[in-house]
């Protein structure tokens, strides 16, 4: 999955909720469910996320929503192996980011 977010430090629940296009609670919600998404809460208690806040959220959006994974099985995957798990996920970003690729130099050649 390719979000498309700026370049900052510190994303707001609504920037990132639309990046993915979830609703503002259904990220509260998996950060309750998963131990992995720590965000920053400023003085107010709005929700800061970071960078690595960002590439849990896909991993865990890539489970659930892209694997088919219930909430349960996407926690005890991770809990299993998460480095492998993790490690399986950048694979496939960056395959899928040669797959882009080839198809953009294949519609040039065309």
């Amino acid at each position: 999955m390719h979000i498309n977010l700026p370049e900052k430090r510190y994303y707001k629940i609504g920037e990132v909720a639309k990046a993915f296009g979830l609703n503002t609670s259904h990220i509260r919600f998996w950060e309750k469910e998963f131990d992995i998404l720590k965000p920053k809460k400023n003085k107010k208690g709005n929700r800061l996320f970071t960078q690595e806040d960002l590439k849990n959220l896909k991993l865990i959006y890539h489970l659930v929503k892209e694997k088919g994974f219930t909430l349960e099985g996407a926690k005890s995957k991770m809990k299993e192996n998460f480095q492998n798990v993790k490690n399986n996920y950048d694979i496939i970003i960056r395959l899928e980011a040669i797959k882009e690729s080839l198809i953009k130099i294949k519609n040039q050649i065309d």
